[in-house]
């Protein structure tokens, strides 16, 4: 669902690569992070919030500054990847674990492993090229924001 070219993201609580690559996400923070990319008409960007202890907590309010957007109404699209959304690992578990699913729980694991819209479409005024945003994301979550004008 990401086209066009990658977009420069930075964040105050991204780990650096190096620090991935040479000790993981072992810290007393949890790695919030995102991917952009944007095209003629559309812009994504995919947010995590990781930690390598797959502990549960409240979660992180996440704002999002966006530049250069076109100065008109950009419809918002969230779609989410957590414990209660687009998980059917989680919904798998919560039958017990069967190791020979039925049609029925086949069914409805599939159906729990399609990526699922989170809340309403939003509509954001982009005021001189600039919009924001505030996503609430749970810790091993992923969000994916669909911008559209």
């Amino acid at each position: 669902m990401m086209k066009g070219k990658r977009l420069k993201v930075t964040g105050d609580q991204m780990y650096s690569l190096k620090t991935v690559a040479d000790s993981s996400i072992r810290g007393n923070n949890t790695d919030i992070g995102a991917l952009a990319a944007a095209d003629k008409k559309e812009m994504t960007v995919l947010l995590w919030n990781y930690h390598d202890d797959d502990l549960h907590d409240a979660g992180k309010t996440v704002k999002i500054r966006i530049e250069n957007l076109p100065p008109t109404f950009v419809k918002l699209t969230q779609y989410r990847i957590d414990d209660e959304h687009s998980n059917a690992y989680e919904v798998w578990k919560k039958m017990g674990s069967p190791q020979k699913p039925t049609a029925a729980q086949i069914k409805e694991l599939e159906k729990a492993g399609q990526l699922q819209q989170f809340g309403k479409q939003v509509t954001l005024q982009a005021k001189s090229g600039l919009a924001g945003a505030t996503v609430l994301l749970p810790r091993q979550g992923v969000a994916l924001l669909k911008l559209s004008w």
